[in-house]
């Protein structure tokens, strides 16, 4: 493989350390020609690194463009990687002069790279924003600014993300850290506990919030002292408010360090970072390798990084009373330093060094001349419409599963996902999206795409709206007359009830359907009670049985940050609002108290639908005053749901994904059923512990908790009956390969 790297040859910082460091490691393995449009230390530097540099230097950009154009061609170059405003640019000019494709990689976000220079912004700012639009691939530093990027409009299913990767490597020893921190200037002992910071001091780093944090920290562990390495337009400023703060004798500024970093960062206790904006900073990455405590902001891609009180602790920008507490925690604690830092290595050296790095970025390369290199087709992809984009974990499930087995089948096929919120689609599942109002775009996916598919729950029924159920049906029909095969896929049915629109749907699904997966047998008999019979009917089942459950670290932090100790003993309740629950709820409350008075489980009440469920938590558990209980009113997407889950040893649900999840993971079940969906997934399992929420009472309640407590020791048969629907629903999959192949 050949590619040519473009890059202006001026820069410095995070961006220059990822350019080198990643050609000298590509060098190894395929040849990555380094292009600077002038000479000057990074030229000389990546030549002293062994990298193939040339220099094409000049302002005349058309005869630059000439030039380049040539050397590829003459070269025979197969790729065109990017970097930074001016490459970009070019990029965009030779697109077309050579037919490869062309990939950047952002490492800052764009609309602030000029903060403060307006000549620069309204020049090479506007270039930059020009030439970003017409690149053929990007990569972001992180997902976060894939995300950013996805969120202003750049089409979701042609971005990477990558990370900026160190060697692990193990560093030699530092020697005495004391002579050398006296060295710097800091005032410390045997017994002091080292702040340290290594960055720029200007406004986007936002030093006075570590000064004020580090402040509020000495007044409870005044063994801390802080170092911070760096120089900048803010000196004086920063040294002014330690002196106002009381702190001017604790706290260090160092300057640049020479020499190298090892030495500073092997002299630290913790590793604090307080920028208010980052793509993924090296920074954390070169403290995790000598296996320091970290505390930094929630920006960017840190959160990729730093799994909140597993690894570390993240707090908001501007929070200093936050960072003043972790700092305080860590100050006071040296087995919580110990154990934080070997988990940030652990996880650091696995996923964020050099050589993963290095494999990302070939599986990049790999990926984009393999979807540039794909034949062009008339119609080529998928349509996907289905309950998405409204915040609720099971749907947004249902979706991820699907796309996973679309792209089992062809991993570079087109995919466009019918949403409630196309902006939120996009950015969880980097597909395009259209929005369900937005009928000439999603007609105008269907006419080029080969498959349309009617995507899981339960969208054929009318109980709870009239209208979706003609909304979908419309869908279905317009598909068909675009010129897709059709497919309702892992499904649910019903109820219908009116008995117009029972003869609406049978006519619609007899006349534009071709298959229909069904996750459940009662689905299978309503369709038959309507009388649709033309299409092909599979019995499958759900999707989402698929997914599997988030890292345990993730879980961790999903868990930590709402306050939930991850390794206790829980029974969870999902429960969610419905006609007739409010007169219920308490119900859920006494079960709770007897839970935890009979078995000793704490309750956790977690919502799958974030918008609505919370509030019937609150409800059911208002009287719970006297009894531990915990809310989990995020746990973020499928692979934590189903994750915290699994922490759980029984699970009491209204909430059909929460059953089905648990389910997956040989949790005892106790059903309470609002629509016959849920009734039907657990007879489909061989589980009969359930009840209708209209005739519960408090002692039906309590004794299917008993039912479920006693199958704790006894897992096996629902397990073999998940594991006998996960290969049902692989039938799903390979209906709709037939349509895709």
């Amino acid at each position: 493989m050949k590619v040519i790297h473009l890059i202006s040859g001026g820069d410095s910082g995070g961006a220059k350390t990822h350019v080198l460091s990643l050609l000298r490691h590509l060098n190894e393995t395929i040849t990555a020609q380094l292009v600077c449009f002038r000479d000057g230390p990074f030229a000389g530097e990546a030549r002293s690194l062994g990298i193939p540099t040339k220099i094409m230097g000049g302002n005349n950009v058309l005869r630059v463009r000439r030039q380049l154009a040539d050397y590829i061609r003459q070269e025979g170059y197969q790729l065109i990687h990017c970097h930074g405003a001016r490459a970009n640019m070019l990029g965009a000019l030779l697109r077309r002069a050579t037919g490869l494709p062309v990939v950047t990689t952002v490492h800052s976000d764009y609309k602030i790279d000029y903060m403060g220079r307006p000549l620069a912004r309204c020049t090479f700012g506007v270039i930059n924003t020009w030439a970003l639009g017409r690149l053929d691939y990007r990569i972001g530093v992180s997902d976060a600014m894939v995300d950013l990027l996805i969120s202003r409009g750049f089409p979701a299913d042609r971005f990477y993300a990558i990370y900026n990767g160190i060697d692990f490597t193990p560093a030699p020893d530092q020697g005495d850290r004391l002579p050398y921190l006296r060295s710097l200037g800091a005032e410390v002992e045997a017994d002091s506990v080292v702040v340290g910071i290594a960055a720029r001091l200007n406004p986007v780093k936002d030093m006075s919030t570590l000064i004020r944090g580090f402040a509020e920290s000495y007044k409870s562990c005044n063994k801390l002292r802080l170092v911070i390495a760096g120089d900048g337009e803010e000196r004086e400023k920063l040294a002014a408010l330690t002196r106002e703060l009381g702190v001017e004798r604790q706290v260090t500024f160092a300057g640049w360090i020479s020499g190298g970093m090892d030495r500073f960062y092997s002299a630290l206790d913790i590793n604090v970072l307080t920028s208010l904006s980052e793509t993924f900073s090296y920074a954390l990455t070169e403290g995790a390798r000598f296996h320091l405590a970290t505390v930094s902001t929630a920006v960017g891609g840190i959160p990729y990084l730093i799994d909140q009180g597993v690894n570390g602790y993240l707090f908001e920008p501007r929070d200093w009373q936050a960072l003043g507490k972790h700092l305080a925690a860590l100050g006071n604690d040296p087995a919580l330093r110990r154990r934080l830092g070997d988990k940030l290595y652990e996880k650091a050296s696995s996923q964020f060094s050099i050589e993963k790095t290095v494999d990302t970025q070939l599986h990049i390369y790999q990926e984009i001349l393999r979807r540039h290199s794909r034949p062009k087709a008339a119609r080529d992809g998928v349509v996907i419409c289905g309950a998405y984009g409204r915040g609720n974990a099971g749907d947004d499930a249902i979706l991820e599963a699907i796309l996973g087995e679309m792209r089992s089948i062809d991993p570079d096929m087109p995919v466009t996902v019918v949403s409630k919120d196309p902006k939120s689609t996009r950015l969880s599942c980097r597909v395009r999206s259209v929005s369900q109002m937005n009928f000439p775009g999603w007609l105008g996916a269907m006419r080029r795409a080969k498959l349309y598919i009617n995507g899981g729950g339960s969208l054929i029924q009318d109980v709870t709206s009239r209208r979706s159920l003609w909304f979908y049906l419309t869908n279905i029909r317009a598909a068909k007359r675009a010129g897709c095969a059709v497919q309702m896929y892992g499904c649910g049915i019903g109820p219908v009830t009116r008995e117009n629109h029972r003869k609406l749907a049978a006519k619609v699904l007899n006349r534009s359907v071709d298959v229909i997966t069904l996750r459940e047998p009662d689905s299978l008999e309503e369709l038959r009670s309507m009388g649709v019979t033309t299409p092909e009917i599979r019995l499958t089942a759900d999707p989402a049985l698929t997914l599997q459950p988030a890292p345990e670290e993730k879980t961790d932090s999903v868990l930590l940050r709402a306050g939930i100790p991850p390794r206790g003993r829980y029974l969870c309740f999902a429960l969610r609002p419905w006609p007739g629950f409010q007169e219920k709820a308490p119900l859920f409350g006494d079960a709770a108290r007897y839970a935890w008075e009979r078995y000793g489980l704490t309750p956790v009440f977690a919502a799958v639908e974030k918008g609505q469920d919370p509030a019937a938590a609150r409800l059911a558990a208002q009287e719970l005053k006297d009894v531990p209980h915990y809310f989990l009113d995020d746990a973020g997407a499928a692979g934590t749901i189903i994750g915290s889950l699994a922490r759980m040893e029984l699970v009491v649900s209204m909430r059909l994904h929460a059953l089905i999840f648990a389910a997956g993971q040989g949790i005892p079940l106790a059903g309470v059923v609002y629509d016959p969906k849920v009734s039907a997934f657990l007879r489909y399992i061989g589980q009969e512990n359930f009840s209708d929420l209209a005739p519960l009472t408090a002692a039906g309640l309590r004794a299917m908790i008993d039912r479920a407590a006693a199958q704790t020791g006894d897992k096996q048969a629902q397990a073999e009956a998940v594991r006998r629907l996960r290969e049902l629903e692989h039938g799903n999959l390979e209906a709709a390969s037939r349509f895709l192949r």
